[in-house]
């Protein structure tokens, strides 16, 4: 593994000639593999589920198994498959209108993320991230009533948080949690929150599959874990997608509070323990 790290950080260093020349490769074998096997399906079944939770459910395996630079084009890569299926789940449901700022809020915030990408560690962005979720799915919690803002901030809100969910998915595959917690706030059924945030996260994503490719993320060893990945990533998705169908909105509600809950607490872990 030691090995293998110092061959990605020379490729990730070296000139867009050099990488072409001297691809970096992966092997996976024994607890590796494991772990890219599990992250992969847990990860899928999640966003499966919940229409998001790829990157905040596979990260906490991926960066223990995996050197870093692979970890979020990984992420955007798997991301974009699952949520290909879970769109079929809520497809009746989608309206354009509602989803609009966001699409165009994220397209816009993508490219921001993808060139801070490789000018930052995603450490502090995961701490971050990490203490938001935590506490919002604890006041959540908390609160006898789910607090609501209605139609707060109208069109250029929804923007807003589509631009910043664009950054964080182009940063770290992170593009669901804002428009999730958003569109809570907003209120609605989880069908038709689905069907604004499900469809934002499978553009942003794949603006952000495109953004790494272009900028030379998406190494042939991201591609060579994707081969084997991929289709554990598209049956946990499958199972998670039927796991949703009938689910009720009180249910849905709390099963999604409690992965933003979880998935900030791994964040903070992550981080904690370096």
């Amino acid at each position: 593994m030691a090995a293998l790290e110092e061959e990605l950080g020379a490729v990730l260093d070296a000139g867009p000639e050099h990488r072409k020349v001297r691809p970096a490769t992966m092997h996976l074998e024994g607890t590796t593999l494991a772990a890219v096997l599990l992250g992969s399906l847990l990860s899928g079944f999640t966003s499966g589920f919940a229409g998001f939770g790829t990157a905040l459910v596979a990260s906490g395996l991926w960066f223990h198994a995996l050197p870093a630079p692979m970890v979020p084009p990984l992420i955007v890569l798997s991301s974009v498959v699952a949520q290909a299926i879970g769109l079929v789940t809520v497809r009746r449901a989608f309206d354009f209108r509602r989803a609009a700022p966001f699409l165009v809020g994220g397209a816009f915030g993508v490219p921001v993320g993808v060139a801070a990408l490789a000018a930052a560690a995603p450490q502090h962005l995961r701490a971050a991230m990490g203490v938001f979720l935590v506490s919002y799915a604890f006041y959540q919690f908390w609160r006898h009533k789910p607090r609501s803002i209605g139609a707060w901030g109208g069109r250029w809100a929804d923007g807003g948080i589509g631009f910043a969910g664009g950054i964080l998915g182009g940063f770290a595959g992170l593009s669901g949690p804002l428009p999730l917690i958003w569109l809570q706030l907003r209120g609605g059924t989880p069908d038709e929150q689905r069907a604004t945030y499900q469809p934002f996260n499978f553009v942003v994503l794949g603006l952000a599959t495109l953004g790494m490719t272009v900028g030379g993320q998406m190494t042939r060893a991201v591609l060579e874990v994707g081969l084997v990945s991929l289709p554990v990533t598209i049956l946990g998705a499958w199972a998670g997608a039927r796991a949703y169908i009938g689910v009720s909105p009180v249910t849905f509600q709390r099963v999604v509070l409690a992965l933003l809950l979880a998935s900030g607490g791994l964040l903070l872990a992550q981080t904690i323990l370096g």
